[in-house]
């Protein structure tokens, strides 16, 4: 199978404004705003297995991060982050699944046809799906080829790179499939001043003599959630990190090269352009980073940060009972 199109085994059943309804049951109106005019925001999140449960990864953070995206296109939901989180954990524990992804959606539904959000309605979606290595199993030790695409993130001033909304993807899939289409796994893609932004779905790091490079949150990124945990992990593992404009060639002088997401969790670069990266394989910076991340999601170092929340497993027969 392709890199970046793993199959998925889909969950039970889709939280949809307050029910859980079957999977092939939850459905929208063909002229919802969402999909004449991309009106969404969303988020992904990690449900990981360990030996005391099924935990959720940072849970918190994605779902403030979905409210504030929901802040910046006005979309009040009337969802509170305590009943979205509850939301999110009924929803994986009724999904059958253990290692799993969430996927909340908040999204304008039927109302005006036009451009016009105002008036919309603001409905809320929760699907749980079973999800492997977004950029093959392969890929998280051998690393993976990248090219830096011809497409160019969204300049600031025309929409938020902050917001993970769902319209802000048909560039990530131009740059997406480009890649794939000219034999890479991933694309890169800069920003409008031609430094370093981040990849079609994952942020990016550098090392550089030892040191991280990252670009800043002024380089048209998203603010990633795994950024975060990475920037966090590096300070534990005293490592220097620096957020700051990276150039394009620095891609190729660099010493490591790796992605981070949720899907793409720590995954290495191997070549950029057909330029290898460092050694061509995961160096030791990555590796330690990698290893450290997989340690606390998987239960098997203590949760110092406080990071994993764990799915009940009460929940699936209280959600079950309901029938809800």
């Amino acid at each position: 199978m392709s890199h970046g199109s793993a199959g998925y085994t889909p969950g039970a059943k889709i939280w949809m404004d307050g029910r859980l309804v079957e999977w092939g049951e939850a459905k929208i109106h063909i002229v919802a705003h969402v999909i004449q005019y991309g009106s969404g925001v969303f988020e992904g999140i990690r449900v990981y297995k360990t030996a005391s449960g099924n935990h959720a990864f940072r849970l918190s953070e994605h779902l403030e991060r979905l409210l504030g995206s929901a802040k910046i296109y006005r979309m009040e939901s009337g969802y509170s982050l305590a009943d979205l989180t509850t939301a999110c954990l009924d929803t994986a524990a009724v999904s059958g699944l253990e290692s799993c992804y969430i996927r909340p959606l908040i999204y304008r539904g039927s109302g005006n046809v036009g451009v016009n959000p105002l008036g919309c309605p603001i409905n809320v979606a929760i699907a749980v799906w079973q999800w492997g290595a977004y950029l093959g199993a392969d890929g998280l030790e051998q690393g993976i080829d990248a090219r830096v695409s011809s497409w160019c993130r969204l300049a600031n001033n025309t929409m938020p790179a902050l917001a993970k909304a769902t319209a802000n993807y048909m560039n990530a899939q131009l740059i997406k499939a480009e890649a794939l289409l000219d034999g890479y796994a991933e694309g890169i893609a800069l920003n409008t001043d031609g430094t370093v932004s981040e990849g079609s779905g994952e942020n990016i790091f550098l090392v550089v003599n030892g040191k991280l490079l990252t670009p800043a949150l002024s380089d048209s990124i998203l603010s990633g959630i795994t950024r975060n945990t990475v920037l966090t992990l590096a300070a534990d593992l005293g490592i220097e990190v620096k957020e700051t404009p990276v150039p394009r060639e620095m891609l190729y002088l660099a010493d490591e090269v790796f992605f981070c997401g949720t899907a793409a969790e720590i995954t290495p670069v191997r070549s950029i352009d057909k330029i290898t990266v460092g050694a061509g394989r995961r160096g030791a910076v990555t590796e330690k980073i990698q290893k450290a991340f997989f340690e606390i999601v998987r239960g098997e170092t203590a949760d110092r940060h406080g990071w994993l929340t764990r799915v009940p497993a009460a929940a699936v027969a209280a959600v079950a009972a309901a029938g809800r």
